[in-house]
């Protein structure tokens, strides 16, 4: 998948500055295709190039002009074209994963420090995304959004982020005490 169709996705939910746009993608699509701002620029100027976007500046006085992107109907018949294509399985790469891989007992304490910065990380990452679900839900119950909602796309994706999230803290607190066990035998 080209993070095209991500920034396409994002904007579904309306018109955004490359500003907003790069504030909502890391609260929402980033928890499965994560993009620096610069990233999001150039991707926002190679759609604008293509038609799939439009973009309109909004002078302000004391800030430099805003630029707004909107998905244009050349954007939705082509994120419609992707959503049609078979979804490829995907592979998860994550360093720490790697270093835990190869480490041996000599590495434990700094692995063990990776995983606790993973699981301080992981804890922030899940509360964001449960401020998120609370206002998509917007005092409604799970069951009436899902079945009121025009868009629950973007639910069903926060519910993988919040599962991810979930299963992150759950190996970490589990490989913890593994690690600290081998530590204090050592």
């Amino acid at each position: 998948m080209a993070l095209r169709n991500a920034v396409l996705a994002t904007l579904l939910e309306g018109e955004a500055s490359g500003y907003d746009l790069a504030k909502g993608f890391d609260a929402s699509v980033a928890n499965f295709w994560p993009a620096t701002p610069q990233q999001l620029y150039k991707e926002l100027e190679r759609l604008a190039a293509e038609g799939l976007i439009e973009t309109r500046v909004v002078e302000q006085e004391r800030r430099p002009n805003k630029r707004l992107h909107s998905i244009t109907p050349a954007g939705r018949a082509a994120l419609h074209a992707f959503i049609a294509e078979p979804a490829k399985p995907t592979a998860i790469r994550d360093e720490l994963m790697v270093k835990v891989q190869a480490m041996d007992t000599s590495d434990a304490p700094a692995i063990r420090a990776a995983i606790e910065a993973k699981l301080e990380w992981s804890k922030a990452k899940l509360a964001r995304y449960e401020r998120l679900r609370t206002r998509l839900l917007d005092g409604h119950s799970e069951h009436a959004y899902l079945t009121e909602s025009d868009r629950i796309g973007p639910y069903l994706s926060l519910l993988r982020g919040i599962a991810l999230e979930q299963e992150n803290i759950r190996w970490a607190e589990f490989a913890l005490p593994v690690l600290d066990r081998r530590i204090a035998a050592s």
